[in-house]
C-alpha cells in the first residue's frame, strides 16, 4: 500500500501535497474524511463561483492579515468551520493561499486512493440527463474495475461527444474531434 502523499505511484508535489498530507492523517485521527472533503469542495466552489474570492487567493498584493481576515469572513459567513475551516486559515495565515487549490486536489487524490476510488475527468460538450451520466458512470467502473468519481466538465466548442481522462489513460470521442481529423485527411488527399 502506498505510503501518505503518494497516490497510484505518484508523489504529491511540493507545498499542495505535504499540506494536504497532513490534512488528511488530522482528518483521519478524527474519523472527518468525508466532512473535510465536502467542506473543502464547498470553498473550492465558491472560489470557482466567485472571480473576487479567486483574486484575492491568486493576488500576492494582499498581506498576510488582509487575506486571513478577508477568508475568515467568507468561511465563517458560508458556515465552513473545524479542520477544514482551520486548514484554511492555517494556509491563509502561512500566504499559501495561491496553492489552495491544488491542497484540495490533492487531498481528493488522497481520498480516493485510500477509499479505492478512481478519479475520472469528463467532459461533455452540453449538461447530460442523468440516465446518461449513470450509463457514463457504469461504463467507467467497468474499465476501472473499481468504484469510479467523477468530474465533470461542460465544453459547447466539442459540439458532442465526450472526453474522457481516468489515470494515465484518455478517450477523446468528441465530435470537434472528429471533425479536425477529417479535415485533416482531406487536406492530405489534395
Amino acid at each position: 500500500m502506498a505510503e501518505i502523499g503518494q497516490t497510484s505511484g505518484t508523489l504529491l508535489a511540493g507545498v499542495a501535497g505535504r499540506y494536504a498530507s497532513a490534512l488528511f492523517e488530522l482528518a483521519q485521527e478524527a474519523g472527518q474524511v468525508d466532512e473535510v472533503g465536502r467542506d473543502l469542495d464547498r470553498f473550492d466552489a465558491m472560489v470557482g463561483e466567485n472571480p473576487d474570492l479567486t483574486r484575492l487567493l491568486r493576488n500576492p498584493v494582499f498581506t498576510a492579515d488582509e487575506q486571513a481576515r478577508a477568508v475568515g469572513a467568507v468561511l465563517d459567513h458560508s458556515g465552513i468551520g473545524g479542520l477544514a475551516g482551520n486548514f484554511i486559515r492555517l494556509v491563509a495565515a502561512n500566504r499559501r493561499l495561491f496553492a489552495l487549490p491544488q491542497m484540495i486536489r490533492a487531498y481528493r487524490e488522497l481520498v480516493a486512493h485510500a477509499k479505492g476510488i478512481v478519479r475520472a475527468e469528463v467532459t461533455l460538450a452540453a449538461s447530460p440527463s442523468d440516465a446518461v451520466m449513470n450509463d457514463i458512470r457504469a461504463a467507467l467502473k467497468d474499465l476501472a474495475k473499481s468504484e469510479v468519481a467523477m468530474d465533470v466538465k461542460i465544453d459547447p466548442s466539442l459540439i458532442g461527444g465526450l472526453i474522457v481522462k481516468m489515470g494515465s489513460r484518455m478517450v477523446d470521442a468528441s465530435v470537434r474531434t472528429k471533425l479536425n481529423s477529417i479535415r485533416h485527411s482531406l487536406r492530405e488527399v489534395r
